[in-house]
């Protein structure tokens, strides 16, 4: 049973009981994150998320991590485009300590700068991480080539030099602006009860002054082009995207269905030609990422320098396919169990269950039942995949970047006959 009140301030609470689980977990979350940075601020939202388990007026970060180790819970958060997180899980006899624990780093967190200059050296070594993974840090290079400078485009981590220059007035004062009450919602997956959760959340978070600020984003534009960061790596990394669905589109459920029979899983077409088929990679699959107002289609894949030329044309040539011709039945059906199979596995566990009542809050205001998903599920039809894909799969909105040991004359050379609408890099 779900459950949604609204504390005095306005921050939003929504309960899942789960009577057979011992565990609870609870997530409050944020609606801010990177594509709410402004340009000398990239990297502040993640910077925060970082900070705020870094010592209170009360607790220093060692007592942080001793309190919730002793009850054997686990307490952590992330950052994302359009949204920060904080979660923790705990057994349902340690509920009054989590929400406390909770409340405390996100009300009363010390920021002290001692503790923001050692965690500005973590991120930047966080931000290295990243750029030493090539099959990550190529997803950062596409979402700036894809979104251009649209804070969209800019990596949720922040760029080395943001960072660097982030001030402690700067992080006050986004954490002051940003964490409102109305930018806030609690979520809660487990064997508790909404009445006493109410009463545990009234008392932790009534002291977050109301506000009526809200969010002020301008829809990103897209770009179509190619773009080649050369890498001494053994492997051509590359994201091939074009553009996608917003969260909230009623086609949504099509595009789940587009992606899976793409490249969603073992039997997906990309997957089973380039990789089973053909042999000319171990790692490929699409993705689809949507957002408050806008998303993206994408394939990732890693090959040898001199076969990445022919992954491409097989990309291009099967979005091409699924533009012109109907996807088989079988296709359908296929995916359409896939899907239903992840929605109910991922019941199994109450992190998630926390994490779709704060999205379903997030984006839609009201919680859709898994009768209701995969009653959408089994309505999509070949006809509604194949409309989708004719509007989503044009060669004008492609983009393509390549990380990896490969030069432009050759990538002009293996790719320029193959890709239809050449923008200079």
């Amino acid at each position: 049973m779900v459950r949604k009140s609204v504390l005095d301030n306005g921050i939003r609470v929504l309960s899942e009981m789960i009577p057979h689980h011992d565990a609870v977990s609870i997530g409050v979350w944020v609606l801010t994150g990177s594509r709410d940075e402004k340009d000398d601020e990239n990297g502040v939202s993640h910077f925060i998320e970082h900070l705020l388990f870094k010592g209170t007026k009360t607790r220093t970060a060692q007592d942080i991590a001793r309190t919730i180790d002793s009850v054997g819970g686990s307490m952590n958060g992330f950052t994302g485009r359009e949204c920060t997180c904080f979660h923790t899980k705990v057994l349902k006899g340690h509920l009054d300590l989590a929400v406390d624990l909770l409340a405390d780093v996100l009300l009363h967190s010390a920021f002290d700068p001692q503790e923001i200059e050692r965690e500005r050296s973590v991120i930047l070594q966080e931000v290295k991480m990243v750029e030493d993974t090539p099959d990550d840090y190529v997803h950062d290079l596409f979402d700036r080539a894809f979104w251009g400078n649209h804070p969209m485009g800019q990596p949720v981590l922040g760029r080395t030099e943001k960072i660097r220059s982030l001030s402690r007035e700067q992080i006050v004062g986004y954490f002051q602006e940003q964490y409102q009450p109305s930018r806030m919602i609690i979520a809660v997956a487990g064997n508790v009860d909404h009445e006493r959760m109410l009463d545990l959340m009234g008392h932790a978070f009534s002291e977050v002054p109301s506000s009526a600020a809200s969010v002020d984003r301008v829809k990103p534009e897209t770009h179509s082009e190619i773009s080649l960061l050369e890498r001494g790596t053994e492997q051509v990394h590359l994201c091939l995207g074009t553009k996608g669905l917003a969260y909230v589109s009623p086609r949504r459920f099509a595009s789940h269905v587009l992606n899976t029979v793409l490249g969603g899983g073992v039997s997906s077409r990309l997957f089973q030609e380039i990789r089973e088929k053909r042999g000319l990679a171990y790692s490929i699959f699409s993705y689809a990422p949507s957002y408050m107002d806008t998303g993206f289609l994408a394939v990732y894949a890693a090959a040898e320098r001199e076969t990445v030329g022919q992954v491409v044309e097989l990309i291009l040539s099967e979005f091409e396919t699924l533009r012109r011709a109907p996807i088989r039945q079988e296709e359908l059906t296929i995916s359409r169990e896939q899907l239903r199979a992840n929605l109910l596995l991922s019941l199994e566990n109450s992190d998630n269950r926390m994490a779709r009542l704060a999205k379903n809050e997030i984006y839609f205001h009201r919680f859709f039942s898994v009768d209701e998903v995969i009653d959408q599920i089994d309505r999509v039809t070949i006809d509604q995949v194949r409309e989708l894909s004719n509007d989503l799969l044009r060669p004008e909105h492609f983009c393509l970047t390549l990380l990896g040991p490969m030069t432009q004359q050759q990538l002009d050379r293996d790719l320029g006959d193959l890709w239809p609408t050449r923008v200079p890099s």
